[in-house]
C-alpha cells in the first residue's frame, strides 16, 4: 500500500513546459554565431562594425564592443563596375587622342618647326593652334592659297574621326574698323567660319563643327610686343574629347 502511494506521487509530478526554451536559446546562439562569421569575412568598414557590434551587445544585455577584435581591419573598397568601366573608357579615349595629336604633329611638322603651329593635348582634347599669318593676309578673313594645303591635311585626319571640332578665331588687341569688319569680334568670327567652310568642303561632317570668335579676349602672349601680338593672332582647331577628365594640360611637344 505504501509503494502504490509513492508511485502515484511520482506520476502526478507536473510537466515542465519551458524545456523548449533551452533548444530555442541554442538555436538563437548558433544563428548569431553564423551571422557574426558571415559579417567577419565580408568587406568590413570600421565605423559600421563598431555600430553593429554595439547594437548586438545592447540587444543581448551586454556593453557592446568598444573596438573590433582585429584592430588591423581596414576599410576595403567595394568593387564598382561602373567606375571601372568609366576608367577603362577614359584610358582608351586618352590613348586615341594622343595618337591623333601625334598624327597632327607629323602632318604639320614643317610648320611646327617654324613655330607657326602648336599642337597640345589637354582635358578638353587636342588643340591645333595655327598662326594667323599662315592662313590670312593682315586684316582679312579669306584663306590664302598657301594655307589651304595645310588645312586640308588637317581635314583629312578629322574626316576619319568622329569627335566634335571647335574652330576658334583670335585677334590681338589692336582695334580694326573697316567696311567688312567693324571690330575684332567680326574679324575673329569670320576667320573661324572660313576654316569651318574649308573643312566642310574637304569632307568633314558639318554637324561636328562649331565656329567661335573670341576677338582679343583670350591672349596667349603679351600684347605689349609685336611678337606677342603676332602670337595672339591665331586660329585654334580643337578636337573635343568625348569623355573629358579633370587632368591638367600636358603639351604633346
Amino acid at each position: 500500500m505504501q509503494y502504490r502511494r509513492a508511485r502515484r506521487k511520482f506520476d502526478d509530478e507536473p510537466e515542465n513546459h519551458e524545456r523548449w526554451l533551452i533548444s530555442y536559446s541554442d538555436f538563437i546562439t548558433l544563428l548569431f554565431a553564423f551571422f557574426v562569421v558571415m559579417y567577419a569575412i565580408s568587406s568590413v568598414n570600421i565605423g559600421k562594425y563598431k555600430v553593429f557590434s554595439d547594437a548586438l551587445g545592447d540587444a543581448f544585455g551586454g556593453q557592446g564592443a568598444a573596438t573590433p577584435v582585429n584592430t588591423q581591419v581596414q576599410n576595403l573598397p567595394i568593387p564598382n563596375p561602373g567606375l571601372k568601366r568609366r576608367t577603362e573608357l577614359l584610358r582608351r579615349e586618352k590613348e586615341h587622342m594622343t595618337k591623333l595629336a601625334q598624327d597632327l604633329l607629323s602632318t604639320l611638322a614643317p610648320l611646327v618647326k617654324e613655330g607657326k603651329v602648336r599642337v597640345t593635348q589637354n582635358s578638353r582634347g587636342v588643340s591645333v593652334e595655327i598662326n594667323a599669318s599662315v592662313l590670312f593676309d593682315p586684316g582679312d578673313a579669306s584663306l590664302t592659297n598657301e594655307s589651304t594645303e595645310a588645312l586640308r591635311a588637317v581635314a583629312s585626319l578629322l574626316k576619319a574621326d568622329g569627335h566634335k571640332v571647335q574652330v576658334e578665331g583670335h585677334t590681338d588687341n589692336q582695334p580694326i574698323r573697316n567696311r567688312l569688319f567693324p571690330s575684332n569680334w567680326e574679324l575673329s568670327s569670320v576667320r573661324a567660319s572660313s576654316v569651318v567652310r574649308l573643312f566642310i568642303d574637304a569632307g568633314v561632317a558639318p554637324e561636328r563643327l562649331t565656329a567661335v570668335g573670341f576677338s582679343s579676349n583670350v591672349p596667349v602672349a603679351s600684347n605689349e610686343t609685336p611678337e606677342g601680338r603676332a602670337r595672339n593672332r591665331r586660329v585654334a582647331v580643337t578636337i573635343l574629347s568625348g569623355i573629358p577628365d579633370p587632368s591638367t594640360e600636358v603639351p604633346v611637344q
